[in-house]
């Protein structure tokens, strides 16, 4: 019997050493970088030359390119509040510490920002990012404007707060302590487990109705998670995270985003019940959006990670956008149209229900929003 066993598990190794020698490991994607999500960095749409790797005949596309380091550039900002008036959005008006994010997700809306600094949507986004050091100066500035309304303002809503450079920049956290100081609510959007450092602030406001914070969560396939969104928190940790604030009295939900047809919509009822079991209060979904330069580097994601799977993730994106590959009609660019995104809308909510995640959504508190007095005001007369 032994002898049998040791032939068949000689066998199964002699054929696995065939196929492998047949199929061999798959070699670093064009850009020849590990821990980055853009496969390329082509120039952005206002430049007026494009910049394209082409075979020189030496060989040049087979040698891994040098290694790109991340680099941040101090900005010097104006403003930090930025407003918005857009109808499908729950906020109108948010702060962005930074511009770029190393978490390099190849699906991010926010690359095509980065074509405004001359820089290309692709690579660049994640390594040439922008800091802003005044962000915490600014803010104060303008919440003591005496035109100044009090509404609720959003964290995360283009690059990461807490992305990995926030570890030594702690931009986010002076923002955060200024606005807990103003008594100004505040929601947070991240896919980044930092977070939980600053529970000791986030705290205290939640439990005045001023603070919340959403985890994005598009898989938990550790695998495609570093391929799609590198540099990100992994799957677990987030979890972690949502039931770390959990505890800490502070409300979370999670949003299924992007949700991508053909690669991530398997996870759906996955993906809530473990965030259900972490903690979270609800949950919410956004459909993959493909605007501008995006089209292109996920096209290219597509090809270089999953080309068994890429013309029909893309097939089954038109179908949702009305045969083009986006659509940025207001009220329809976060969920698609048609039957798979209909289809997948009814599973988020039936999940939701089930799940105990549909509960209304946690409505934050504008009305203890209070200019801290500064040294030599004068004291309000009670």
């Amino acid at each position: 019997m032994n002898r049998l066993i040791w032939y068949a598990a000689s066998m199964n190794k002699k054929r696995t050493l065939y196929a492998q020698a047949l199929d061999p490991e798959p070699t670093l994607p064009p850009s020849g970088i590990r821990g980055r999500g853009a496969v390329s960095n082509a120039s952005g749409r206002f430049e007026p030359h494009a910049h394209v790797l082409v075979d020189d005949g030496w060989g040049s596309l087979e040698t891994p390119a040098a290694q790109r380091r991340t680099t941040v550039t101090v900005e010097a900002a104006k403003s930090i509040i930025a407003r918005n008036a857009s109808p499908d959005l729950s906020f109108d008006r948010s702060v962005n510490p930074y511009r770029g994010c190393e978490h390099g997700c190849v699906y991010c809306f926010a690359r095509p920002t980065h074509a405004f600094q001359g820089l290309s949507p692709g690579l660049d986004f994640e390594t040439q990012l922008f800091a802003k050091p005044n962000a915490a100066a600014l803010l104060e500035r303008e919440l003591r404007a005496p035109s100044y309304t009090p509404r609720v303002l959003a964290m995360g809503t283009n690059t990461d707060p807490y992305q990995p450079i926030e570890r030594d920049w702690a931009i986010t956290r002076q923002v955060v302590e200024v606005l807990w100081a103003y008594r100004h609510p505040l929601a947070i959007v991240t896919k980044g487990a930092l977070v939980t450092r600053d529970i000791d602030i986030l705290g205290p406001m939640a439990e005045r109705g001023l603070a919340k914070v959403a985890f994005s969560i598009t898989t938990l396939d550790r695998t495609l998670a570093r391929a799609m969104e590198p540099r990100a928190a992994s799957p677990e940790r987030r979890l972690e995270a949502i039931a770390a604030l959990t505890e800490a009295g502070i409300p979370t939900s999670v949003m299924v985003a992007p949700v991508i047809p053909g690669l991530n919509d398997h996870e759906i009822e996955a993906i809530l019940k473990r965030a259900a079991m972490a903690g979270a209060h609800g949950a919410n979904y956004v459909m993959l959006r493909l605007p501008l330069e995006i089209k292109d580097l996920f096209r290219e994601w597509l090809d270089t990670h999953v080309p068994d799977r890429a013309l029909r993730v893309m097939s089954l994106v038109r179908q949702m956008r009305g045969g083009k590959e986006y659509d940025a009609d207001w009220m329809t660019r976060q969920t698609g149209t048609g039957p798979i995104a209909a289809m997948i809308a009814r599973r988020i909510k039936l999940a939701s229900r089930r799940l105990g995640l549909d509960r209304p959504p946690v409505v934050l508190d504008c009305s203890q929003f209070r200019p801290p007095p500064r040294a030599g005001d004068q004291l309000a007369l009670l």
